[in-house]
């Protein structure tokens, strides 16, 4: 107990200084980001109208429009993309993971900043992507262009974070989309990453959805991607004077090409968001937006259904609510992105961020002094416990008689192809005998070598040549050990 006190006392102190940093004005990861005022629930109302702070269905029948489809999903909205009117909706305000249709709003705070002739070479983060990827390879070159190519249609996380640090960072990306969002008066919806994943605090709503794909759909270059059905996307670099290959990527809105006026916009999935959408249709001159969150495996047929209404009640319905202009003062594109560059938060690119993984724990202990100093006493602990282990081990040794410089009787098997390592006996045990030794083949299935095995014993396989390789005859160990390898 004696040699824990330290360590127990460092974490203790640890602990209690990371829950005197994390508390107070500081927000915890797991809860949700607080809304702005003057969103659904400040002194000016609801954004969109009173009608939208309900619940459940909201839909005005008083006319001779009829009622929409009883749709599973948790939560809707339809709205026409040119007037701003919203038909109907389902808990429309209603905060949830929004996968990766946040995608659109990754697009919309990165189209007007970034040069879609300009090439950036991809790193091994982006290749190592989590979930959906379009199939970036590390050290290969594509265009901005191409990358839009691959977030949109594949919905590729690797495109996304390439997106992402090709204007300059994930974290900066981050601030700009979320800038963004507030000039939309997106004001539901906060974004932890550029491609949607699960994270804590990462949500959005049905009508946060309709704003950023109305923003979207204004610009040519965003229709544009969202409507292509299908890309020869870059493959693998090419040896030098061969053409690179190339494969095809197809769009997974399955909207497009079997409704008719089907123009996008963006399919999302993980386990905990569960499906959601983004549909945009046009007839006889009106386009609609349906926006879908937390539904079942049928998204695009609920989104038919609820666009099927939608045009025969548009001229019948009653606006239940109004997609909002965006704000006319906050910076967007450009500025926005600038804004997000300028924030005091680490640039990817250095020596930092070149290690996902340090990344991700830094970030999961709060980015606080309480957090080194945790990490550090867990580091400690971990060195006491080598040590007591080794120390219990030579004791151990020692009661069983075993020559110095011989750390066990148990032998870790060399892989295939590797020599038998050959113990001498003296002070300085372990070294291998002069001279090039002999290529060993395993008798076992995972061509290992039997422990305790003496070089004496190797003889040449019946049927070789001599000089070929040598096979090895187990020999059954006195006693074992443990294997000290787990704790060198």
């Amino acid at each position: 107990m004696t040699t824990r006190l330290p360590t127990v006392l460092l974490l203790g102190s640890a602990l209690a200084l990371t829950t005197a940093l994390t508390t107070g004005p500081a927000v915890a990861a797991s809860r949700q980001p607080p809304r702005p005022a003057g969103s659904a629930a400040g002194a000016e109302g609801p954004i969109g109208g009173p009608l939208l702070a309900r619940s459940g269905v909201i839909v005005d029948t008083s006319g001779t429009a009829s009622a929409p489809p009883n749709e599973p999903a948790r939560a809707w909205l339809v709205a026409d993309l040119d007037t701003g009117a919203v038909l109907a909706a389902k808990n429309p305000h209603e905060r949830l993971r929004p996968a990766s249709t946040l995608k659109t709003l990754t697009a919309v705070a990165l189209l007007p900043t970034l040069d879609k002739s300009a090439v950036y070479v991809a790193s091994h983060d982006d290749a190592a992507a989590i979930g959906s990827k379009v199939g970036i390879v590390a050290g290969a070159s594509y265009t901005v262009d191409q990358l839009f190519y691959g977030m949109f249609l594949d919905s590729g996380n690797d495109a996304a974070d390439a997106l992402a640090r090709a204007a300059g960072g994930l974290a900066p990306t981050v601030v700009a989309m979320n800038t963004l969002a507030h000039h939309l008066q997106a004001f539901d919806t906060h974004a932890t990453t550029p491609d949607g994943l699960d994270a804590d605090g990462q949500l959005s709503s049905v009508y946060d959805l309709a704003l950023i794909a109305r923003a979207g759909m204004a610009r040519a270059d965003f229709r544009h991607y969202v409507a292509t059905r299908s890309y020869a996307f870059p493959g693998k670099p090419a040896a030098p004077g061969q053409p690179r290959p190339t494969f095809m990527i197809y769009n997974q809105n399955r909207l497009l090409g079997s409704y008719p006026g089907a123009i996008g916009v963006k399919t999302g999935y993980t386990t905990l968001a569960h499906s959601t959408f983004v549909g945009a249709a046009t007839r006889n001159g009106h386009t609609l937006v349906v926006t879908i969150m937390d539904s079942g495996p049928y998204t695009e047929k609920e989104a038919a259904a609820l666009l099927d209404w939608g045009f025969a009640n548009l001229s019948r319905a009653t606006p239940v609510g109004l997609l909002v202009d965006p704000l006319p003062t906050t910076p967007t594109g450009e500025a926005s992105v600038a804004a997000g560059m300028a924030a005091s938060v680490p640039r990817e690119g250095t020596a930092a961020s070149g290690r996902p993984h340090q990344a991700r724990l830094l970030r999961a202990l709060g980015m606080t002094g309480a957090g080194l100093v945790l990490l550090a006493g867990l580091v400690v602990l971990r060195g006491e416990q080598v040590k007591r282990r080794r120390a219990a081990r030579r004791r151990m040794r020692l009661g069983a008689g075993l020559a110095p410089g011989v750390s066990s009787l148990r032998q870790r098997p060399p892989a295939p192809g590797r020599s038998l390592p050959l113990r001498t006996g003296g002070p300085g045990g372990g070294r291998r005998r002069p001279g090039r030794p002999l290529p060993v083949r395993g008798s076992d299935p995972d061509g290992g070598v039997a422990p305790g095995l003496d070089a004496d014993r190797r003889e040449h396989e019946p049927g070789r040549r001599a000089g070929g390789h040598v096979t090895v005859h187990p020999v059954t160990p006195v006693m074992r050990l443990d294997d000290l390898a787990s704790d060198q």
